[in-house]
């Protein structure tokens, strides 16, 4: 069945998500951040992680109480590697860290063929795909991963959340070969809690082995649903963990207490002196011809050996098959087409509950054109 969604001009879209972040305090720099980052979810169809998300999470988490500070200057933590920097971001707006990370990222891989910053006391940055994409355009191999802001992921073979959904977001230059970068971008949740709650703003049911409610069993209903399950069980667990370890490594502290925590047993609790309740970051750019051996059969050069490997895959039986990013490119094809980004009636409200927050004009979605995806 095909979807039926509103076309808000991206100039309404974007005034309002500049007025809203400059309303709770942001600086003007932030707050282009934080619309260039919108736009591209929404026009990419990352609905998990749009405005309404990003302004959601900044209450509970963010400017609301404390986890995120407006204005706040990154520090350089000095380093004896040459192309490798840690930062020290103060609770800075995620998106802006994100965005200037991955640019000094692809400074160091332009001069050393690799570069990686790994961040702490950050405040999550929302889609990490966003972020590699943007590179992979740009021509990079890129990755980036992050502990989530709150541990609402429980553990294989588990009844209560301590971990985060921690993803992990790859974004590799295939342009060329087949007019998109491919992107591996994934929560290692089965679904988001972003998703649970688009299913609840919709009435859709969770996907079996997705979710428990608040006694740990099983749900597929988004509004009793309190804690997510990993994918794929012990798979999407160990990645999970690996994300925990691997923040742990750059400062990280325990995932119960990020974001005020969410297991029972610290939830609204006092933090104990000397603790964090921070997210920690980690980005890797790396140059393609850095890895290059030049050894293409065929006489193929890369962008032609690339598309030749992927057409292997996709040979006969496999061609309906969806190779990451797709769907991605095939949204911002419909948000090119529809000559603006597209939000279903029910987002649009939750829009308007922002635009009356910050004092933007409200956007009535009978007014709007509408367009169908299939």
């Amino acid at each position: 069945m095909p979807t039926t969604y509103r076309v808000i001009p991206v100039s309404v879209h974007n005034d309002l998500v500049t007025r809203a972040y400059l309303h709770r305090g942001y600086t003007a720099a932030e707050a282009t951040d934080a619309t260039r980052f919108c736009e591209l979810a929404a026009a990419h169809g990352i609905r998990t992680h749009n405005v309404i998300k990003a302004l959601h999470l900044d209450h509970l988490f963010g400017s609301g109480n404390g986890g995120c500070v407006p204005g706040a200057e990154i520090e350089v933590i000095g380093k004896s590697f040459a192309a490798s920097e840690a930062w020290d971001c103060k609770k800075k707006l995620g998106q802006s860290v994100a965005f200037a990370a991955m640019d000094r990222c692809i400074e160091m891989a332009d001069k050393y063929g690799i570069g990686q910053v790994s961040v702490d006391n950050a405040f999550h940055y929302l889609w990490g795909g966003g972020y590699v994409m943007d590179a992979a355009k740009r021509g990079y191999i890129a990755y980036t991963n992050c502990t989530s802001t709150l541990a609402e992921v429980v553990p294989f073979g588990g009844k209560f959340p301590v971990l985060g959904t921690n993803p992990h977001s790859w974004g590799l230059p295939t342009t060329d070969a087949i007019g998109y970068p491919i992107v591996i971008d994934w929560a290692t949740s089965t679904v988001a809690m972003g998703r649970v709650q688009q299913f609840r703003r919709e009435n859709k049911q969770l996907p079996e082995g997705a979710a428990v409610d608040a006694q740990g069993k099983p749900t597929t209903d988004p509004h009793a649903a309190q804690w997510l399950l990993p994918f794929g069980a012990h798979k999407g667990y160990g990645l999970s963990l690996l994300i925990e370890v691997f923040g742990a490594l750059i400062g990280g502290s325990l995932p119960t207490l990020r974001g005020g925590g969410a297991h029972a047993d610290v939830v609204g609790k006092p933090l104990a002196d000397g603790e964090k309740r921070t997210s920690s970051f980690y980005f890797q750019v790396i140059h393609p011809d850095a890895i290059s051996t030049g050894l293409f059969a065929q006489k193929r050069n890369q962008a032609a050996n690339i598309k030749a490997v992927l057409d292997d895959i996709l040979r006969t039986g496999n061609e309906t098959c969806l190779l990451p990013g797709q769907p991605e490119a095939q949204n911002a094809e419909h948000t090119k087409k529809a000559n603006g980004l597209l939000f279903t009636e029910a987002e649009i409200t939750a829009l308007n509950e922002l635009a009356e927050e910050c004092g933007s004009p409200l956007i009535t979605a009978s007014s709007l054109p509408s367009y169908e995806v299939p």
